[in-house]
């Protein structure tokens, strides 16, 4: 387990990418919700990350789950439209996993508690496309990676992340249900939905940050390595 000096410079660290790699994509994301959406989904995400940046650097004495409880209500607060009750609310709530620190197992019941609060509040599932469909794939790969293959938190996050952007292009060709996307209908069809591609842009930078602090480089790959890599030998009768 790491110290709390280092876990606490590690989520800043975590936040001043993520302000950076949003801002970096925010016409992209915009240009995303333009096509389904209210067009403000990049801008909403772009203010709401640089508050949390201004507010973490006034934050003193503070432990790790004092830092994420802080970035969700930062976001809760600054962040338009169903973006900030959804990311900040969801991180407020899943904060509380934290208080032991930053370890495997805290991290997987962060992760859990996290998905299950953003599903309370939007009430989306698989399926109908929006951020459920990139986070649930990764929660899902990580808690595996960790609980099941017993792999390192970096190998498990890097599968998390994999399976978070096949999760993305698995909304492209759904019709949304949820959110203002499903106004469109069938027209919401062949658009890749913004909500979900900025959750795998939170997610690769979380990984980013990992490989710094982990030391380590890893390949984002989500397949199980409890599966073989070759078909199995036939045996003759």
């Amino acid at each position: 387990m790491a110290s709390r000096e280092t876990e606490c410079e590690a989520i800043l660290e975590a936040v001043d990418r993520i302000a950076a790699r949003i801002a970096s994509e925010k016409k992209h994301l915009t240009d995303l919700d333009s096509a389904i959406g209210d067009a403000d989904h990049g801008a909403n995400l772009d203010r709401g990350f640089k508050a949390v940046v201004e507010t973490l650097e006034q934050k003193e004495d503070a432990d790790a789950q004092d830092l994420v409880k802080t970035v969700g209500t930062t976001l809760i607060s600054e962040v338009g439209g169903a973006s900030g009750p959804l990311y900040g609310g969801s991180c407020m709530h899943a904060s509380q996993e934290l208080e032991a620190g930053i370890t495997a197992e805290t991290t997987v019941a962060f992760a859990e508690a996290y998905l299950e609060k953003l599903q309370d509040r939007g009430g989306a599932e698989v399926g109908d496309k929006t951020m459920v469909d990139a986070l649930t794939p990764a929660v899902h790969t990580y808690k595996k990676s960790i609980e099941v293959d017993d792999l390192p938190p970096l190998e498990a996050l890097a599968k998390a992340v994999d399976a978070a952007e096949r999760g993305v292009e698995y909304t492209v060709p759904l019709k949304a249900s949820k959110g203002r996307a499903s106004y469109l209908g069938w027209r919401s069809v062949g658009h890749q939905d913004p909500g979900a591609t900025s959750t795998l842009l939170v997610l690769e930078e979380l990984l980013a940050t990992a490989e710094e602090y982990l030391d380590g480089d890893v390949d984002v790959d989500a397949t199980s390595p409890t599966i073989p890599d070759e078909e199995p030998e036939e045996v003759e009768e």
